[in-house]
C-alpha cells in the first residue's frame, strides 16, 4: 500500500485512532486497519437502520466473510474494532439511537452520564454481561423515546413516562409479555438505582397479552433423527443440552471443573437466578466429552504459549487469584474458536462458545431432520423433563433437575405428557372402527 492511502487511512476516525493508541489498545501499524472497518461498519449501520445493534454487527461480519480476499484473521479485526469502539471509545452509547441532536448538546451528555452510572452500579451488583447489555439497550430505547417526545432533561422523567413507554412497546411494537417484562425490570432499574426514583402510578399500562402455551417437545424418534445429523462438538453440545437438560448458556459457559466424571454429575454455576444446581451427566457421553476434553487442552496450551490462556472469572476471583484464569480447570469446555477482546477489561481472552453458533447448529440440524415443529434449542430441554417423567422419574426430582424454583414451572411438562400418553380417542376414529367391525365377515355362521 503507498503512502497516500497510509495517509488517507490516518484520515478515518481520527479521535478513535488516537484513543487506540492512547490506551495500547491495539498495535500502531494496525489502528488505522482498526478504524477503517469501524466506518464501514457505521455506513453500513446508517443504511440499515432498522436492525437492531447485535444483528447489525453480526450481518456486516458476514457480508465481510463472503467478500475476496478477506480471510478470517480480517473478520476478527473488524470484530474487535466494533466492539472497542461501541463498548469502549463510545462507552457503549449506541450511535443512532439516541437523537438529541447537535441542538442539546447537554441533554444528550445527560443521557451518556445516566447510562454510564447505570452501567457501573450494574457491575458492582456483579450483574452478568447479557444482563448489563439487555438492560442498557432498554435505557437507551426509553431515552430514545423519550426525545421524539422532546421531553430531554432525565430528571424530569416519571411513572407516567415508564406506563407510556411499556405500553408504546405492546401497541405499536406488539413485544411478547416477557420481552415487556424485561423492558419494565430494566427501566425500574434505571429509575430507582441510578435517578433514586420510585416508579409510581402504573395503573392503566397496556400490557402485552399472552395465552397460556404449551412447550414443543420431540418425540424419542425425533431426537435420533436430530443428531443423526450433528457431528463432532455440535453432536456433543446438543447430547449435553438434552441429556442433562441444561438451557443453552448454562451448557456454553460450563467449565472443566464443573463436570465430575466419577459421580456422573454436571455441576451448573450461576444458573438462571444465580443459583448453583447438580444434573446428570449421561453416560453415553463420557468417552466423547473425554476425547473432546483432550483437544481443548491442547488449545489451552498453545494459547498459553503465545502469553494468552486466561478466561474470564466471575466476581472477584481474578483479584483474589491473579493466575487461576490460566489454569485448566477454568477453561471453557466449549471455547470460541478465536481469542477476542473481553468488552469489560479490554484484554484478549478465548471466550466461550457464542450462543448464535449453538443456535445455528441445532438449528440446521432441526430443519435437516425433517422435524415440522417450532423446535429451538430449549426445545431440548423441555424434552429431557418430559422424558424423565415418561420414564417415571418422580416430578420433584426433576424440577431438582431442571433448577426450578417452583414445582408448578415443572407441572406444565405433566400437561404435555398426558397430551402424548394419554390422549382420548377421536369420536371419528370410533366411528371408524365400528365400521371396520360391521365390514368384518361373521366367524361364527361358518
Amino acid at each position: 500500500m503507498g503512502t497516500v492511502s497510509d495517509h488517507r487511512l490516518k484520515d478515518v476516525l481520527p479521535e478513535f485512532q488516537r484513543f487506540l493508541l492512547g490506551r495500547d489498545l491495539a498495535l500502531e501499524k494496525y489502528v488505522p486497519f482498526y478504524a477503517l472497518r469501524v466506518s464501514q461498519f457505521l455506513a453500513f449501520a446508517n443504511r440499515h437502520t432498522e436492525n437492531d445493534l447485535q444483528a447489525l454487527i453480526h450481518e456486516f461480519l458476514e457480508r465481510l466473510k463472503m467478500k475476496e480476499n478477506v480471510n478470517d484473521g480480517l473478520v476478527r479485526q473488524a470484530q474487535d474494532a466494533i466492539q472497542l469502539y461501541l463498548y469502549h471509545y463510545k462507552d457503549g452509547i449506541r450511535f443512532r439511537e439516541v437523537r438529541f441532536g447537535k441542538a442539546n448538546e447537554a441533554a444528550l451528555s445527560s443521557a451518556i452520564n445516566v447510562l454510564a452510572d447505570m452501567k457501573r452500579l450494574i457491575r458492582v451488583r456483579h450483574y452478568s454481561y447479557s444482563t448489563e447489555q439487555t438492560y442498557l439497550d432498554w435505557a437507551r430505547r426509553f431515552l430514545d423515546y423519550m426525545s421524539m417526545d422532546k421531553k430531554t432533561n432525565v430528571a424530569e422523567y416519571d411513572g407516567a413516562d415508564v406506563k407510556s413507554f411499556l405500553s408504546h412497546l405492546a401497541l405499536r411494537h406488539k413485544v411478547a409479555s416477557s420481552t415487556q417484562n424485561q423492558a419494565f425490570n430494566a427501566i425500574l432499574f434505571l429509575f430507582r438505582e441510578v435517578l433514586k426514583q420510585e416508579v409510581k402510578d402504573l395503573a392503566g399500562t397496556i400490557r402485552a397479552k399472552r395465552g397460556v402455551r404449551l412447550p414443543v417437545v420431540l418425540t424419542v424418534d425425533e431426537v435420533k433423527a436430530l443428531f443423526s445429523h450433528l457431528s463432532d462438538r455440535g453432536l456433543l453440545i446438543g447430547q449435553l443440552l438434552y441429556g442433562s437438560g441444561l438451557r443453552l448458556m448454562e451448557c456454553a459457559r460450563l467449565r472443566v471443573k464443573d463436570v465430575d466424571f466419577d459421580g456422573n454429575l454436571v455441576y451448573v454455576r450461576s444458573g438462571k437466578g444465580d443459583n448453583d444446581r447438580t444434573t446428570i451427566l449421561p453416560q453415553s457421553v463420557r468417552e466423547g466429552l473425554r476425547n473432546h476434553l483432550a483437544r481443548v487442552k491442547l488449545i489451552h496450551k498453545k494459547d498459553l504459549t503465545e502469553g494468552h490462556g486466561e478466561v474470564h472469572l466471575p466476581d472477584a476471583l481474578s483479584r483474589k487469584y491473579p493466575n487461576v484464569g490460566k489454569e485448566w480447570a477454568w477453561q471453557y469446555i466449549f471455547p470460541a474458536q478465536n481469542l477476542s477482546v473481553d468488552p469489560r477489561s479490554g484484554k484478549i481472552r478465548r471466550h466461550h462458545i457464542s450462543d448464535k453458533a449453538i443456535q445455528s447448529a441445532i438449528g440446521k440440524a432441526i430443519r435437516a431432520a425433517g422435524i415440522a415443529k417450532h423446535a429451538t434449542v430449549h426445545t431440548l430441554r423441555h424434552t429431557f423433563a418430559t422424558h424423565l417423567l415418561m420414564n417415571g422419574v418422580n416430578i420433584r426430582e426433576v424440577q431438582d433437575l431442571l433448577g426450578h424454583k417452583n414445582v408448578e414451572t415443572t407441572m406444565i411438562y405433566t400437561h404435555v405428557l398426558r397430551d402424548m400418553s394419554n390422549t382420548p380417542k377421536s369420536p371419528l376414529d370410533v366411528i371408524f372402527a365400528s365400521a371396520k367391525d360391521d365390514a368384518a365377515p361373521d366367524q361364527t355362521s361358518n
